[in-house]
């Protein structure tokens, strides 16, 4: 990112970091001062600051990363909190911006970075932040991350990531639906559990009336597997979450939840939810239809999906 020249008696000197950037919301506000200022922000894995330089009658000051909010007030009164701004920014950039060319950073640690900056108790604001079409984007962001082995091997899941004595996760989830019977479904929850035979098999529960009647008579259990490649098109991947034909054996799972029957179609047609870890407790999905039938060729079943993790529970 090139700062624009200005000339000063005593000029300050920035130095962006590789992944530093320039957000500014959209239609918003900046954070401080008047619409004259320029805002730098330095992300780096171990610290954030920020420095403001205001060009009002020739005065420089300085402003320190802890005298700083973490949101903004808008006119409505509500609160703008500004590390989610920066992913939506991020995702979606206006055009005034240049972005960063991606060969001299990795787009999905500086995502992660941001996502672990944001309160766990936060992050479910995403869902609503995030768009289909942003959604879509994340998914793709997502895939620069095998990029980089170290961050590669980070997951978005304690649970996933084999570790003892690990509750059950939960999920808040959103996808922009997909063909009848389904195209109603836009939120919905997912249940992610490990059991004595050393599986991890998970439950989609949806949240609306007709769905809670479809989670008693025909709940959606699947079995989550390590994978690399998603087979359609064989771009990377961490997870896949297998429905099959719903019958697993299972002898145990979390209190309240239904025994597992068949599932419906056209979740019992080898429907395979891939996934990418995208930060601390968020990731983001593709569902595919595989199909039974040797000949039938693979679609996707829905939007790209956003999940993340319900700290609540």
């Amino acid at each position: 990112m090139k700062a624009a020249a200005a000339t000063f008696n005593h000029p300050v000197r920035l130095y962006p970091s590789p992944v530093s950037r320039q957000i500014n919301y959209p239609a918003q506000p900046l954070r401080r001062n008047s619409v004259k200022a320029l805002q730098y922000r330095n992300e780096s894995a171990h610290s954030t600051c920020s420095v403001i330089c205001a060009l009002n009658g020739g005065q420089r000051t300085y402003v320190s990363a802890w005298d700083e909010k973490p949101y903004e007030v808008l006119p409505n009164g509500k609160r703008a909190y500004l590390d989610e701004q920066d992913i939506v920014t991020f995702l979606d950039p206006p055009k005034e911006l240049i972005p960063l060319d991606s060969v001299s950073y990795n787009p999905a640690a500086y995502l992660w970075k941001k996502i672990d900056d944001i309160p766990q108790e936060r992050r479910r604001r995403l869902l609503r932040l995030l768009e289909p079409r942003l959604i879509s984007r994340a998914w793709e962001i997502a895939g620069t991350r095998y990029e980089d082995p170290k961050l590669a091997k980070r997951s978005s899941s304690q649970l996933l990531s084999n570790e003892d004595g690990v509750s059950p996760e939960y999920y808040n989830c959103r996808t922009s639906g997909g063909p009848m019977p389904i195209s109603w479904i836009k939120f919905f929850k997912t249940a992610i559990f490990s059991c004595k035979d050393g599986n991890v098999y998970g439950r989609f529960i949806g949240e609306t009336f007709l769905t809670g009647l479809a989670n008693s008579f025909s709940p959606l259990y699947f079995i989550v597997r390590q994978l690399k490649e998603v087979m359609a098109t064989e771009q990377p991947c961490d997870l896949a979450y297998e429905f099959g034909d719903g019958l697993f054996d299972l002898h145990e799972y979390p209190e309240g939840f239904p025994r597992p029957v068949k599932h419906p179609y056209p979740f019992n047609d080898q429907v395979v939810v891939y996934v990418r870890h995208l930060g601390p407790g968020v990731s983001v999905g593709q569902a595919w239809q595989e199909g039974k039938a040797l000949q039938q060729v693979p679609q996707k079943l829905c939007g790209d999906i956003l999940m993340v993790k319900d700290f609540s529970t």
